[in-house]
């Protein structure tokens, strides 16, 4: 168990790398490149900085950053080291960082010492130990160690940024030895690189990298001032030497209580003496007659407990900790005595001396020891490091819960960004999208005229009977189906839903955008329609269901009417009239109007003339059949992406077959195309017309309402509300199926390209 939970905290680390990492990927190659990273290595996007992660989250992104960006995983992390030191710097570590050392020997001889202050407030943190030596050609060896494997690289990016930054210095950082050792922890990695300034002069290069640098502390005002009024004396300073005296004034009683948590030992870990506080503690240290690896481990630098791995980490601050088994019995339920402090050899004894204080981060800490601050020597700085941190460590538990706070916000922020962008889907799904943000921001829509525009109407044969002999959810289902596939075909040919009755479906092209192309728009639509009815079953007699689709085209006038649940509307004898092709057409046809008829001609479209035929209400007028577009395929008309090359050459141009037989070969087409059809789900494509939208709303204009002129009958009697009168209608189109009066003079339906402001009614 206790080895399982020393692995755990030995293959984890702080977000703060993985926080680093991030901001290095955006800084040097962009968000998007951290959004498709994050993707590929599937962990999340924010870090906090006071919670511990695992190592397979850093490993994991820095294999696949290297994937990505085709870097060898050396130059990533060496990359990722120099951006290391920069982000710290940012992160308020720069003037701690500074303090280290006077030149890079000492400041690599105290990495160690910060890791260990660092631990105070990250008590997980699993830092490597570093240990440096002098070559007498004045190069530098630093020894490495550590417990991840494949991280070394680092190392050479953060030293060259500090010999840079803080020395003013250029170095050369190779590896001349790289080993496995096996140490009380385990299996740690233990790298030797041998560090070179980058220059000729040697003499130089030694004074680089051991003489004092100017840079991390500056001489201040005063004592540059003292420097001029007394030259002799500042001279003498910079040549200190110490003095020290022939016999050392102090008894040994009063050595071991001004330093009572001292230990003496010799190279065969003997103990020799010991201060009274550690000794009221430990009470077997009062026999001075064991070894100190029977009272204590060591939990930092994790070396083994011999005297040769302990001169090897000499300049490291050594962690013991007291053993349970030697403790007395009140201390068999109180956590375990940590000691920091520093190995100092001395040579003339043969002996080590271990000047230590106790590890306590908190008050809390203190009482669960059962210890006061007056345990501690008045002289020690534990006492105020213990207040000082408390304070830091409140502020730290403060700043992780704001932390958390922000990240939770994000994270509701983009929720609502999510559900407000799915309520203006649905929004737009009902309402044009201009009418509706002006019904956001609390403004009138004004009504609008268009002067010309191409409504469908469609209906399903027979409904009132598949009613009759069918289960409602039947009905629903089968309604459903239909109008799932009719609202894709409005995508590939963009054309404006504006409502559904029952088995009624409406369309218009050019309202509430202006196109030229609105009749081709709609034609194709319905041509779409009739072929995708095809796929949906009759529930009375299994087999596809009928539908009768009728075209008329000229102009309307478009408004929201309604405050609870508004309504974009059309009306006019355009709707009349369009309502009227479909209730007298015939099932599986496209019954389309004379003035579709002149906008589809010459256009590629195959029609049939119907001749004329009394319509209710409307008189005689002259109607044609829509059978097929020539141009192109039925794959584009239902807006499928069809992989066959065969199949998208393929015309409808096969003569003497009406929309029928036409269906007929279509259910007879390549598997692979049925099966794009029956998915609704599958890629939509839309169709490329000759022209684009011209306005994102019509022009509008508020007048003073009419009287009595928008009227509205009921769907029974398949008309809808008419500002024209129906006489008026029928006489222009008796004047436009006229032969004479079509060849001498030019149609109204040849002004398509002009949109002409005429009156308008304020819907409200």
């Amino acid at each position: 168990m206790a080895d399982a939970q020393i692995s755990q905290i030995l293959n984890t680390e702080y977000g703060f790398i993985n926080t680093c990492l991030k901001s290095l990927v955006i800084d040097r190659f962009g968000e998007e490149t951290w959004d498709k990273l994050r993707d590929e290595a599937r962990v999340q996007d924010t870090f906090m900085t006071y919670e511990v992660y695992t190592d397979d989250i850093t490993m994991q992104l820095v294999t696949e950053a290297c994937k990505m960006l085709d870097l060898e995983q050396s130059v990533l992390l060496r990359q990722f080291g120099e951006y290391f030191f920069e982000f710290c710097k940012r992160s308020g570590y720069d003037h701690m960082l500074r303090t280290l050392g006077g030149n890079l020997f000492e400041f690599m001889e105290n990495l160690d010492s910060l890791h260990s202050y660092l631990s105070l407030s990250y008590k997980e943190m699993n830092a490597p130990s570093f240990r440096v030596e002098k070559n007498n050609d004045g190069t530098l060896q630093l020894h490495y160690y550590s417990d991840r494997r494949g991280l070394c690289h680092i190392v050479p990016g953060i030293i060259g940024a500090v010999a840079k930054d803080f020395f003013n210095s250029t170095i050369k950082m190779e590896i001349v030895n790289q080993i496995e050792e096996v140490e009380r922890m385990g299996k740690k990695e233990h790298v030797v690189f041998l560090i070179t300034p980058v220059f000729l002069d040697k003499d130089f290069s030694k004074r680089s990298l051991l003489k004092k640098s100017q840079n991390p502390v500056q001489k201040n005002h005063w004592g540059t001032v003292r420097s001029l009024i007394h030259p002799e004396k500042d001279k003498t300073l910079r040549g200190f030497e110490p003095v020290y005296p022939d016999n050392l004034c102090i008894d040994l009683k009063t050595f071991c209580n001004a330093f009572p948590f001292h230990i003496v030992f010799d190279e065969e870990l003997q103990v020799r003496q010991a201060g009274v506080t550690i000794q009221r503690i430990v009470p077997e240290l009062q026999t001075r007659c064991g070894q100190l690896d029977q009272f204590f481990t060591i939990q930092n630098p994790k070396v083994t407990f011999n005297i040769c791995s302990i001169l090897k980490f000499i300049n490291s601050h050594f962690i013991l900790r007291t053993k349970r088994e030697i403790m007395p019995m009140a201390w068999k339920e109180r956590p375990m005595l940590e000691l920091r402090g520093q190995m100092i050899w001395m040579p003339l004894l043969r002996c080590m001396l271990y000047l230590a204080s106790p590890l306590l981060r908190s008050l809390q800490e203190l009482e669960e020891h059962c210890m006061h601050l007056s345990d501690i020597a008045p002289h020690d700085a534990t006492r105020d490091l213990i207040l000082l941190n408390q304070q830091r460590l409140a502020e730290m538990e403060l700043s992780n819960q704001l932390e958390r706070k922000k990240e939770e916000l994000h994270h509701l922020s983009k929720h609502l960004e999510e559900e407000r962008q799915k309520t203006e889907n649905l929004l737009y799904a009902m309402l044009p999208k201009h009418v509706a943000n002006q019904l956001k921001e609390g403004k009138r829509v004004e009504a609008g005229e268009f002067e010309e525009c191409t409504i469908l109407f469609s209906d399903v044969v027979t409904f009132t009977d598949i009613c009759s002999e069918c289960e409602p959810i039947q009905i629903v289902s089968m309604l459903n189906s239909m109008y799932l596939k009719f609202d894709r075909l409005t995508s590939v040919h963009n054309v404006y839903k504006v409502e559904t009755i029952g088995d009624a479906y409406m369309v218009v092209g050019g309202v509430p955008i202006l196109m030229s192309s609105h009749t081709e728009r709609v034609a194709n639509f319905a041509l779409g329609m009739i072929i995708a009815a095809k796929e949906v079953t009759n529930p009375v007699t299994g087999c596809p269901i009928q539908i009768r689709v009728g075209l008329h085209s000229g102009p309307v006038l478009a408004g929201v009417v309604g405050e609870k649940m508004p309504r974009y509307c059309l009306f006019g004898d355009t709707v009349n009239t369009a309502s009227r092709m479909e209730s007298h057409g015939l099932p599986d046809k496209i019954h389309i109007s004379l003035s579709v008829y002149h906008a589809l001609r010459n256009k590629g479209y195959q029609m049939e003339e119907r001749g004329e035929i009394e319509v209710k209400g409307k008189g005689r007028m002259q109607t044609y059949f829509l059978q097929r577009n020539l141009k192109v395929t039925e794959s584009e008309i239902m807006g499928l992406l069809v992989h066959n090359p065969a199949d998208s050459v393929r015309k409808m141009t096969h003569s003497g077959r009406d929309c029928a037989s036409q269906l007929t070969h279509y259910r007879a087409e390549s598997k692979a195309t049925q099966r794009l059809q029956k998915g609704d789900s599958c890629p939509l494509v839309p169709m490329k017309y000759g022209d684009s939208p011209t306005e994102s709303k019509p022009p509008a204009q508020s007048i003073e309402p009419q009287k009595s002129n928008i009227t509205g009958k009921p769907r029974d009697s398949e008309s809808y509300g008419s500002l024209y009168s129906e006489k008026s209608s029928l006489e222009e189109l008796t004047k436009e199926s006229t032969p004479n009066k079509t060849d001498n003079k030019k149609p109204s339906i040849d002004k398509r390209s002009k949109h002409v402001h005429t009156r308008f009614c304020l819907l409200f």
